[in-house]
């Protein structure tokens, strides 16, 4: 009967220190992003102004606003007014060659709204860039490629799309490559016509 006792104080006793035994340090918290305030600040991105309505297969995905940081609603910031949304990615060299020439069609007073979605790129190498080219349109950042799914984007970038005040959604596939503001102006015609 004194064995019996004497191994339950002995199992007791194992598993008091084994509960207390140091377990080492403490996890240490992830270190915070990099501070982007001064890459912001240089890219002086346009905000991501955000209206009711939009796309249906961008709607309650969110992205984020280049200009701040915040989360938005895609489909917010198309929605409300015709829009032309460019999907590029900072590794791209068609998108650094179109990127400048939607920035020119933006700043003439015949533009509708344009709109960049950075994919598959690091938040800070896409400031850097939009800063370099001197593009200053709001630009999203799809960080979880949701956007990517939702509007079902080719593999091969740049793509453009034309997006009506309605929330209709077309692929631009005629140029491909938009290679000048006069090229960015028949797209618009050709694909919204009148829907402008």
């Amino acid at each position: 009967m004194k064995s019996r006792w004497a191994l339950v104080a002995v199992i007791l006793l194992v598993a008091g220190v084994v509960a207390l035994w140091p377990r080492g340090d403490a996890p240490k918290p992830l270190p915070p992003g990099p501070d982007l305030t001064s890459a912001r600040a240089e890219a002086a991105l346009m905000p991501c102004a955000t209206a009711v309505g939009g796309p249906e297969s961008v709607r309650g995905i969110t992205a984020e606003c280049l200009a701040d940081g915040s989360r938005v609603e895609v489909a917010g910031v198309l929605a409300g007014r015709p829009v032309l949304l460019n999907v590029w990615a900072t590794w791209c060299q068609p998108c650094r060659e179109e990127l400048p020439v939607l920035a020119e069609y933006a700043a003439g007073t015949d533009a509708i709204a344009v709109v960049g979605l950075a994919i598959k790129s690091p938040t800070g190498d896409a400031l850097g860039l939009l800063r370099d080219l001197d593009v200053t349109f709001p630009n999203l950042l799809d960080t979880d490629g949701s956007v990517e799914r939702g509007l079902k984007i080719p593999a091969a970038l740049p793509a453009s799309y034309l997006i009506s005040a309605d929330g209709t959604v077309t692929f631009i596939s005629d140029p491909r490559l938009l290679r000048s503001v006069d090229d960015v102006r028949g797209a618009v015609t050709r694909y919204l016509g009148g829907a402008r």
